[in-house]
């Protein structure tokens, strides 16, 4: 074997084509780079939305070239949809995880709803990329609105099948339709938004917990 068949130690290998593959060092920081542009990313798309996002604004809002952000991703759509999926994973650290820990059965769907609710709470000021997104993608078929649809649909199977359980434990009312009532929970969620944030109507944060307490209270198992 000829020395020149052995990467030297102090330089990175070669790929079959001949280039030098990046060295770990070279690829966390590639990594890093990326993940504070996706923070940038994310924090505008709650303002602007994720239409206003652009690879020349990330490159001004994060003081680097356009052809440096592009690097990373190659696509405003992939910057959109790596947004996403940064914020979903946020959703699930926040509101879907912590609810696991809560005991089957409606203890996990008042766990599931209250969590949401904390991350509402703030959203109110910040904005929602899924309602947002939504406004902005919902007649415009590709890649980005197939991530936001996948994204709120993962989340709304989780709503019910939190609910399913609540209904196997015995817990809910035996003729109880779970569809629809994960879909009055989400209802209340949307209406909360527009209440909120849009019409700033006050108390909008109270009417939704009593919402919540109607549904549990008519969907419930009936005591003999």
């Amino acid at each position: 074997m000829s020395l020149a068949s052995v990467s030297s130690p102090s330089q990175p290998a070669s790929d079959a084509s001949g280039k030098r593959a990046p060295s770990k060092r070279a690829m966390q920081k590639g990594q890093q780079t990326k993940a504070a542009i996706v923070e940038a990313a994310l924090g505008l798309a709650t303002q602007i939305g994720l239409e206003g996002l652009s690879i020349g604004v990330l490159a001004e809002v994060t003081q680097m070239s356009k052809s440096g952000v592009f690097a990373h991703f190659g696509s405003r759509e992939e910057l959109q949809i790596s947004v996403i999926r940064e914020y979903f994973g946020r959703f699930e650290q926040e509101v879907f995880y912590p609810a696991l820990h809560a005991e089957r059965g409606l203890p996990r769907v008042e766990a599931l709803f209250h969590n949401w609710m904390k991350r509402v709470a703030v959203e109110i000021q910040s904005g929602c990329i899924f309602i947002s997104g939504a406004v902005e993608f919902d007649d415009r078929p590709g890649p980005v609105r197939d991530a936001l649809a996948s994204s709120v649909q993962t989340w709304l199977s989780a709503l019910y099948r939190a609910v399913v359980l609540a209904k196997q434990c015995g817990q809910l009312d035996a003729n109880a339709d779970e569809q629809q009532m994960a879909f009055e929970i989400h209802g209340l969620i949307l209406a909360l938004h527009y209440e909120a944030r849009f019409l700033k109507n006050p108390g909008s944060i109270a009417r939704a917990n009593q919402g919540f307490a109607n549904i549990l209270a008519r969907y419930g198992a009936k005591s003999v």
